[in-house]
């Protein structure tokens, strides 16, 4: 049983992969080329179950003789029927976009803006050029390079730009990971919903495993802007949230049981969460939920 922060967060499957990428060096054998193709396959199909039959064996075949890199086989695999009819066509186009920047970036969208210019570039040149400007994308080669197999990076607090892509992280991670599509409420539907159109971070909560409400959060749409306070400072500048940190040692990231509670508490306004987030950061902190006042 992995213990720590992942644990803590909920996204304990993604740690090792994190800590440990894998990548292919000169003189690997099949056995370890095997092992890389398992990897892309459950990256860029969101940990998905892949038939013998759907599996892509023209291009395993090139990539075990040194034909292709890493990269071009993550492009094949993306580009396939197999891919295309799980998550493009069965899903709404801001789910695809969502899913896209997961599988293939392993982070969330940074902002509503970044996943809007993919969605003008399908209309204007279609669904394989989307791919190809991911994995195309000065990000992904600084990132990843020809020989790295795509791994998730928004569970860390320092992998992400900003506080709202670190929230919006936890909603593209969490829950059942089987298709990508299963263990959340929203279904193919968008899970960020009106928060990517509002740029506006949305709660962390804790694990099922923790607590009663866990992962499987949803602000009921019912409820308009739950977060806002009435009174004085009301509206956008009037969002309070409540802030649990935890294994929080100045500059000393200690490992922690995934029963010990977080060991700080911050009630941080809506404008001051970003200042905040890096702050904590800074000082060694990680983020266990965040969750409107």
């Amino acid at each position: 049983m992995p213990f720590g922060p992942a644990s803590i967060l909920g996204v304990e499957r993604f740690a090792q992969d994190c800590e440990a990428p894998l990548e292919l060096a000169p003189g690997d054998d099949d056995a370890t080329k095997e092992a890389l193709i398992r990897a892309v396959y459950k990256q860029v199909l969101g940990n998905a179950y892949v038939m013998d039959s759907e599996r892509q064996l023209v291009a395993e075949s090139q990539f075990k003789l040194g034909e292709i890199s890493v990269r071009e086989f993550v492009r094949t695999i993306a580009k396939s029927e197999l891919y295309r009819t799980r998550f493009f066509d069965a899903c709404a186009r801001y789910r695809y976009i969502e899913l896209a920047f997961r599988h293939l970036l392993g982070r969330a969208p940074a902002s509503f803006e970044e996943m809007r210019r993919h969605a003008e570039r399908l209309d204007a040149s279609g669904y394989e050029s989307d791919i190809d400007s991911f994995l195309d994308s000065d990000e992904y080669q600084n990132t990843f390079g020809e020989w790295t197999v795509p791994y998730q990076r928004g569970w860390r607090t320092e992998s992400c730009a900003t506080l709202q892509e670190f929230t919006w992280s936890f909603q593209l991670l969490r829950g059942n990971s089987s298709s990508s599509l299963k263990g959340n409420l929203a279904g193919i539907q968008s899970r960020l919903g009106g928060a990517a159109y509002q740029n506006r971070p949305l709660p962390v909560v804790a694990p099922s495993s923790i607590d009663s409400q866990g992962w499987s959060f949803r602000p009921s749409p019912n409820l308009g802007d739950a977060a806002t306070r009435s009174g004085v400072g009301a509206g956008e500048e009037g969002k309070v949230y409540r802030v649990e940190v935890t294994a929080y040692r100045a500059n000393n990231v200690r490992r922690v049981s995934r029963y010990t509670k977080s060991n700080r508490v911050y009630f941080v306004p809506y404008n001051k969460l970003s200042e905040q987030y890096q702050r904590i950061h800074r000082e060694g902190g990680k983020i266990a939920s965040i969750t409107p006042v």
